[in-house]
């Protein structure tokens, strides 16, 4: 006759544990912005340079991310939205999804989960496309980074 052991139930983890990974990733994400504060991006030839840029002369949606994480971590919020307004938009959106998982992950509550609809999704995707075609078009200047 075999003798079936009952699983033992595991206490669930503690706070620190909890907060380990939400905290590895904020001395990441810190990590690479106090980078980007310190070594400029606007002087030439300390990052590469964007690849859609060099090859056709067109922006993409990402061009100016760098120079505005620089102008954030300096403080100066109208160059950064100038540099690239929707990812100073990004890292404000990031900050807050951050927040919310430490506060849940301190509290013990259920773990953050993003399951944006599909009408999001494209509807983002469609504002990139626009975005990165008006800033290409003569009247989009004031989008160039």
């Amino acid at each position: 006759m075999h003798s079936v052991n009952a699983p033992t139930p595991q206490a669930p983890p503690g706070r620190a544990a909890r907060l380990a990974v939400p905290a590895g990733l904020l001395a990441a994400v810190a990590g690479a912005f106090a980078y980007v504060g310190a070594v400029d991006p606007n002087e030439p030839g300390h990052y590469p340079a964007c690849p859609l840029l060099r090859l056709t002369g067109l922006y993409c949606p990402g061009c100016g991310g760098l120079r505005s994480a620089h102008a954030v971590v300096h403080g100066d919020l109208p160059a950064a939205l100038q540099a690239n307004a929707p990812a100073v938009l990004g890292y404000a959106v990031c900050a807050v999804l951050w927040t919310v998982w430490v506060v849940r992950a301190a509290r013990g509550g259920p773990p953050l989960r993003i399951d944006p609809p599909p009408v999001l999704l494209w509807s983002l995707a469609a504002l990139f496309v626009v975005f990165t075609v008006v800033r290409n078009l003569p009247f989009g200047g004031w989008l160039h980074p």
